[in-house]
């Protein structure tokens, strides 16, 4: 199976329990009941940045901090390369591939800025995401012309980084909703994945993973052992891509767990 499009959408910092199951995430709860979740599923470094690269490259490049494309320059391939077409959508990001933080906007949760390699392609391909009204997310999603690969990623608000938990859940409650209410999405054309970069900073590193597929099983639980890596190599398989990048070429896939 070759999809057309796979999305991920990224959050932070929350714990597994913080979660599925929370009050205060009634609505990402429903997604884990309804779709596809999976239970032991690890992010695999402390802070963020190096989860953010070591997902879309198969390493963490040896990033053991937060900072600037300037400070952590990747050299290496990427996914947002390896895609048959890719494309970042960064909510309150002020201006293309901006590689400074402004505001809400931080771009360590931004890793196609990272990438020396593809910064002509990133000045085209990675953009403001937009609103649930208007902007090229939407305006794309719509048209069936999204990329193979899209990575999208909330402001700090509404990722959960620096608000509450409440308020990522009702971020994603309308736009997971737009995306499965697309035609795209209703033809099986397009995989949804759901995940956060790292937990609080407690014992093991679990953080939530959702499948939003039309193949997946409603109430699909996967008690197998999956990384950051996994969610590299899952992808790459999806869209027919046959090289495995760094860790992701002996990391464990998701597909059969999930039916994709």
């Amino acid at each position: 199976m070759n999809v057309a499009h796979v999305i991920w959408i990224w959050m932070e910092n929350r714990s597994l329990g913080e979660i599925v199951g929370a009050a205060d995430a009634r609505y990402i709860t429903s997604l884990a009941e309804a779709c596809g979740f999976a239970a032991r599923y690890e992010a695999v470094a402390h802070p963020s940045l190096p989860n953010y690269i070591a997902a879309t490259s198969g390493t963490t490049g040896g990033i053991r901090s937060d900072g600037l494309p300037a400070q952590f320059p990747q050299l290496g391939p990427s996914l947002f390369e390896q895609a048959p077409s890719s494309g970042s959508f960064e909510e309150g990001m002020p201006s293309n591939c901006d590689l400074h933080d402004d505001a809400l906007y931080v771009v360590r949760h931004n890793p196609e800025a990272f990438y020396t390699r593809i910064r002509a392609s990133c000045a085209r391909d990675d953009v403001p995401l937009g609103t649930p009204r208007s902007g090229r997310f939407l305006t794309e999603l719509e048209a069936g012309s999204l990329p193979a690969f899209s990575f999208v990623t909330p402001n700090v608000c509404d990722d959960m980084h620096s608000c509450a938990v409440s308020r990522g859940d009702s971020w994603l409650a309308r736009w997971v909703q737009i995306i499965a209410a697309s035609r795209s999405y209703r033809e099986g054309q397009v995989v949804l994945f759901l995940t956060w970069d790292e937990n609080d900073g407690s014992t093991g590193n679990h953080v939530p993973l959702i499948v939003v597929s039309p193949f997946t099983t409603p109430g699909t639980r996967s008690n197998g052992s999956f990384t950051h890596y996994s969610l590299l190599r899952t992808t790459e398989q999806l869209l027919g891509l046959h090289h495995y990048l760094g860790h992701a070429a002996s990391a464990s896939s998701m597909r059969v767990a999930f039916g994709l």
